[in-house]
């Protein structure tokens, strides 16, 4: 997914802080190309591999989940080297999102309630590295991730969209285009569109706030927030036009 050679030109210059002063990185150039290409990064590992997982663990749930050890093994292997240091860190934190989708997409789907603790899984690991000072990039990059996560699914609570949810994971494919034309319709009421721009404009400060921030791991965070924004548009296009 990855090459070694990329990462070794964008990455040479990054260094990982002592733990007391873990968020105290410097503030990078915005027109430094590893900035950038962080922020690239992180906004791809949010909203490419979920259209590639999603059939996935429809068909081979076990692989999926099984993939995540190769993510797992790959980002270590990227972390020994400082020159790609900083894209295993990503990617370690990347593979806790993997795992997480990798079980409720494949087994527990059915049942809404149960998504955001699935998805949660990693958390008290990203806050004990947070707090020992270990894969600030990573752990960040897992927290945005999970805060779009929580957003979208709070909005599906707020706009009563949960019944819908469990209609079309309990049934085929092709017998849920009128169950996604039914919740299309639960979106563009008043209370659905007022609701998804307060779903928008959060994602969107918080996102803003984290770049301002002028730290690395903090533009992790933030590439993960904003691209929540393109995944669920992309969602929901997919489902207006079904």
């Amino acid at each position: 997914m990855f090459q070694n050679t990329w990462f070794s030109n964008s990455a040479s210059s990054y260094s990982e802080p002592s733990a007391e002063n873990w968020l105290s990185h410097q503030t990078p150039d915005l027109g430094n190309r590893q900035t950038w290409l962080l922020f690239g990064a992180a906004s791809f590992l949010v909203s490419v591999p979920v259209f590639f997982q999603a059939p996935l663990v429809r068909q081979l749930p076990l692989l999926s989940l099984v993939l995540t050890l190769g993510w797992v093994w790959l980002g270590l292997r990227l972390m020994e080297r400082p020159e790609t240091h900083l894209w295993g860190d990503l990617l370690l934190g990347f593979s806790w999102s993997w795992f997480a989708g990798s079980i409720y997409w494949g087994w527990l789907r059915s049942e809404p309630l149960i998504h955001l603790p699935i998805e949660a899984v990693g958390l008290p690991f990203a806050l004990w590295g947070l707090w020992r000072g270990w894969g600030k990039v990573g752990n960040l990059f897992y927290l945005g991730s999970l805060f779009g996560t929580a957003l979208t699914d709070v909005y599906f609570y707020l706009t009563d969209l949960i019944p819908y949810w469990r209609k079309v994971m309990q049934v085929d494919p092709e017998l849920a285009i009128p169950i996604l034309q039914d919740a299309i319709a639960q979106v563009q009421t008043p209370w659905g569109i007022s609701w998804a721009v307060v779903l928008v404009a959060t994602l969107g400060v918080v996102g803003c706030w984290s770049l301002a921030k002028g730290q690395l791991p903090w533009w992790a965070f933030s590439g993960a927030v904003l691209s929540t924004i393109l995944v669920d548009s992309l969602f929901w296009l997919v489902a207006a036009l079904a």
